[in-house]
């Protein structure tokens, strides 16, 4: 049986190109391309990666992964992720993260751009994801036989390590960067929720919403590495808007991004 949390021979080699292996991995969401400063060594377009979903890339996705060190630390920076509402299946969208295993991560950093559900987190806002809600169906573990742990069950109480929470708070007091956090849930997209989608999310306990994160931190639980989540409050859920809206609102918040996760990467 297909492993689904295996990446295909050669994934590595491409990613890496004879590197070292990395000590951390970033994912990057929408408008947020240029929110990590990367002394890159290497860059590979998805498309030059063995197993990388063949989709063509999001606006506002620049579809590559880069190699190189960030504020001390070995880094795998993905820009931009793979959804599902682009006709994929749940292990493909979690594609950086099974990749980012692979090439030797042991923490994973995935941020995203979502939708606040409550007026505690108004746009603009940094939100630490505390826990999530996944409503996207398919999970990246379907068909997975569990490898060593001898079944296919995984723990998610901590799906959002407390641990790197604590540093992402010391990193933004550091800089001044007032953070929230709150409760992620995913739904399958692309279309933005009705009214009454929003009524019921906050009804279940959520306080932000998107389109993705969620495959991609249960495949890194299932393959033992620690996750952080952090989601740029682009609007405020309901609202009518567009995806350029949105791409502007999650790129005004770059600068900040960039300076959390280099004290982020700087506290590991």
């Amino acid at each position: 049986m297909r492993d689904p949390l295996a990446v295909p021979a050669g994934a590595v080699e491409a990613a890496l190109g004879g590197s070292p292996p990395v000590e951390a991995a970033i994912v990057l969401g929408s408008g947020q391309s240029a929110a990590v400063s990367l002394a890159a060594e290497r860059e590979v377009p998805y498309a030059n990666i063995p197993g990388a979903p063949r989709v063509t890339a999001v606006a506002g996705h620049a579809a590559s992964l880069a190699i190189g060190a960030a504020a001390g630390t070995r880094v795998a920076l993905f820009r931009g992720r793979f959804h599902l509402y682009q006709g994929i299946s749940a292990p493909d969208a979690a594609f950086p993260a099974r990749l980012a295993a692979a090439l030797g991560a042991r923490t994973l950093i995935l941020t995203n751009a979502a939708g606040s559900l409550t007026p505690e987190l108004p746009p603009g806002t940094l939100a630490l994801i505390t826990d999530h809600i996944g409503l996207l169906v398919d999970s990246p573990l379907d068909g997975w036989s569990g490898g060593e742990r001898g079944g296919p069950f995984v723990a998610m109480r901590d799906a959002y390590d407390p641990g790197l929470r604590a540093l992402a708070r010391e990193a933004g007091d550091a800089f001044g960067i007032r953070l929230g956090e709150g409760v992620y849930a995913a739904v399958r997209g692309p279309g933005y929720e009705t009214p009454a989608e929003v009524r019921a999310l906050r009804a279940l306990g959520a306080d932000l919403v998107g389109m993705s994160t969620i495959p991609e931190a249960v495949a890194a639980r299932a393959l033992g590495m620690r996750v952080l989540g952090i989601s740029v409050v682009a609007n405020a859920a309901g609202e009518g808007l567009s995806h350029d809206e949105v791409l502007a609102a999650a790129g005004s918040s770059s600068a900040r991004l960039e300076r959390l996760t280099a004290g982020i990467l700087e506290r590991l």
